[in-house]
């Protein structure tokens, strides 16, 4: 997919990995107003970030950010699934893991996008204007718990908060505190929702923290579902893995458990490593 490249300066997301080299676009004065309007409507400070070459996304600078998180989750949806026409994300938030595959699936592709979050339904609906997609993006407003849809997917994803209320401190902030623990539903809640609406041949991509695998396997078998594929992700060569990337798909005489290689976002200096840059690559980033 061609098009103009973005530059500009990096955002950090604060818990989740930062969204390894995601940088500010260029803002032409449409965008700009687009933003100011934002601000106006939310009462806070919003910016504009690169989420691939030439989409891009609205995000409180004071909320929960785009993270490396969702773009491995993405990537690693588009490596193991065929390429679909039609895919499903669970949680959505602003958007973000929803996007980057439908970019990746190139311009034939539609996607269907639950959240129940306001402030996060709000910036995802303005993320699909900004970003010239009304016609390819179904936002849904409301609880994946209580998803019934008629329609099943061959893909759906999802990243879905990583902590029990028990293992910290709940940020006050409504938005950082849905996506960090468990306030509407927990992994097991993505897996059955996922299992009600996958198509008998299709994939269920998502994340989870390393040192919860056995909590999330557990999540996926209790849900009637099976993991096919999973990578561990390493933040930095030399230290543990920190979350993993799932796929999972209904029972059949499928193949065993394959466990790929694991994927290690920085080198020893700190340079993204050559498997991230071209991660970055493929979402239409100069590198």
């Amino acid at each position: 997919m061609q098009c103009a490249l973005r530059s500009g300066t990096e955002h950090l997301a604060s818990t989740r990995m930062a969204a390894s080299g995601t940088r500010r676009p260029l803002q032409s004065s449409e965008s700009t107003d687009a933003r100011r309007a934002l601000e106006q409507e939310l009462g806070e400070s919003i910016t504009l970030d690169g989420l691939t070459g030439c989409w891009s996304i609205f995000q409180r600078a004071r909320g929960h950010r785009h993270s490396v998180d969702d773009v491995l989750t993405a990537a690693y949806a588009l490596e193991i699934s065929p390429r679909v026409t039609r895919h499903l994300d669970l949680g959505t938030g602003i958007g973000t893991v929803g996007l980057l595959v439908l970019w990746g699936m190139g311009s034939d592709a539609s996607l269907a996008a639950i959240e129940a979050q306001a402030v996060s339904h709000r910036l995802l609906l303005a993320n699909i204007a900004h970003n010239g997609l009304g016609a390819r993006v179904q936002p849904l407003l409301g609880d994946l718990r209580e998803l019934e849809l008629v329609e099943r997917f061959p893909l759906i994803t999802g990243s879905p908060p990583y902590f029990p209320v028990s293992a910290g401190i709940v940020p006050q902030d409504s938005q950082k505190a849905h996506a960090r623990f468990e306030l509407r539903g927990d992994v097991s809640d993505y897996a059955r929702a996922a299992r009600r609406h996958l198509e008998p041949a299709g994939w269920f991509v998502f994340c989870f923290p390393t040192p919860q695998k056995a909590r999330a396997l557990a999540a996926v078998e209790s849900a009637g579902l099976v993991v096919l594929r999973v990578r561990d992700v390493i933040p930095r060569h030399g230290l543990p893995p920190l979350f993993s990337l799932f796929g999972c798909r209904l029972p059949g005489p499928q193949a065993e458990r394959v466990v790929d290689p694991p994927f290690v976002v920085r080198g020893p200096t700190g340079e993204l490593s050559a498997a991230m840059q071209q991660v970055r690559r493929g979402f239409g980033f100069q590198v």
